[in-house]
């Protein structure tokens, strides 16, 4: 009776919610095969400049549609930061890690994001820092010094691929700080108007390439420059759109425990359309830097917890039966 109870009281899944937010940890799983591909062809500057032109057109178009004008004036100081951090710094930062590791290592370093994100905002938003917190900070980056050094093996790609793990943490760090500043803006403009704007001041921050994307856009092949499309229009306009309409629809924990799936996606794309995998020591460093991130985030208690709720109530005993008085003699 009581599980009963407690199920009628639990909201009903919002299932176009779900399937938001599905398509968005697909897409963006999808972006890191994809930046792995088209960075063959073209620069990191240069991808990220064609990736965010495509992304701005989309999303002002769906600002055009919606009808949404200008962010309001309270907004831009967060619409800058996040634009110029997380649209700018942070694609530059990320197509130039993939150039010298696989995608799939590239997924599991940059999803360190969430702890990061709860670092900063205790630091910054005055969240506190609390002990699992800081327990996950250094089971994530004991995971990517582990990472850092199977892929440092003393051989002539050692070195570039050490740099391409600092330059994926680099891109954890950019987008956490980009997500925070980022909050403030969200309480005056519309999540489609600061991600729409803020994509917009990733490209002018990222205009200094525009020439060598216009060089490299003339050799390239069909296949590269689409790929390049696709970065801008999917994982960064359209899968920012379902991300923000989830997110208005569920919590921000349950919708941050999605990300723990893109990894595992990546490394299962790259596999079947690039026929890359990392190594054992390399993806033994990768899970450590998910496990450090499920710490942060209680995630062991939250598992206990689901245990505890799905597993079987134990059968009531039956009372025995009143032992009858021994006739007296």
């Amino acid at each position: 009776m009581e599980r009963q109870t407690e199920a009628a009281a639990r909201p009903p899944v919002d299932r176009r919610a779900v399937a938001a937010a599905a398509f968005t940890v697909v897409m963006w799983a999808s972006a890191f095969v994809a930046i792995r591909s088209a960075g063959r062809e073209f620069s990191p500057g240069a991808l990220a400049l064609g990736r965010l032109l495509a992304g701005s057109a989309t999303l002002l178009l769906l600002c055009l549609v919606r009808r949404e004008g200008l962010p309001p004036r309270a907004a831009w100081p967060g619409v800058l930061v996040s634009g110029v951090l997380w649209f700018g710094v942070y694609n530059v930062a990320l197509n130039w890690g993939e150039q010298e590791v696989d995608a799939g290592t590239a997924a599991m370093v940059v999803n360190v994001g969430p702890i990061l994100i709860a670092l900063l905002g205790g630091w910054l938003l005055k969240e506190g820092l609390p002990a699992r917190l800081l327990a996950g900070i250094a089971v994530s980056f004991t995971g990517a010094a582990v990472v850092g050094v199977s892929l440092s093996d003393g051989g002539p790609d050692g070195g570039s691929a050490a740099l391409g793990v600092v330059l994926c943490l680099l891109a954890a760090v950019t987008y956490a700080a980009g997500v925070v500043s980022q909050k403030p803006a969200l309480r005056h403009g519309s999540p489609l108007q600061v991600t729409a704007y803020g994509c917009v001041v990733g490209t002018i921050a990222c205009l200094p390439f525009s020439g060598r994307l216009a060089g490299e856009l003339a050799d390239a092949p069909l296949s590269a420059t689409l790929n390049m499309v696709y970065l801008g229009v999917f994982p960064t306009a359209l899968a920012f759109t379902t991300w923000a309409y989830a997110l208005a629809r569920t919590s921000a924990g349950k919708m941050g425990a999605t990300t723990y799936a893109a990894p595992a996606l990546v490394v299962l794309m790259s596999w079947t359309l690039l026929g890359e995998v990392p190594g054992p020591f390399t993806l033994a460093g990768g899970v450590l830097c998910l496990a450090g991130v499920a710490v942060s985030r209680g995630g062991l208690g939250a598992v206990r917890a689901w245990i505890a709720r799905r597993s079987p109530a134990p059968a009531p005993v039956p009372e025995e039966p009143a032992a009858e008085p021994a006739p007296s003699r």
